[in-house]
């Protein structure tokens, strides 16, 4: 039985390409091309449905990317106060 599973795919500023599987927990691999990237995550998924239960996976609907302003953080340790 084949089972359809959900890539996400980005690209790093070194030029890596990344992808990672929301179904499988810790699924994720990385390549400097896509080809040999589909390879790899194809070997990923294998490996990780063979240990694990996996939430079957969500019918694809699309990707949004949207921007938000940074805000300088601080952050203050109260406890030693």
């Amino acid at each position: 039985m084949k089972t359809d599973f959900n890539v996400i795919i980005e690209k790093d500023e070194e030029g890596f390409y990344i992808a990672s599987v929301p179904a499988l927990s810790g699924c994720h691999t990385q390549a400097k091309s896509l080809d040999i990237l589909m390879e790899r995550i194809k070997e990923a998924i294998e490996l990780c449905i063979e240990d694990e239960e996996f939430i079957y996976p969500y019918d694809f609907v699309g990707v949004q990317k949207i921007s938000v302003n940074e805000k300088n953080i601080k952050y203050s340790d109260n406890k030693h106060k």
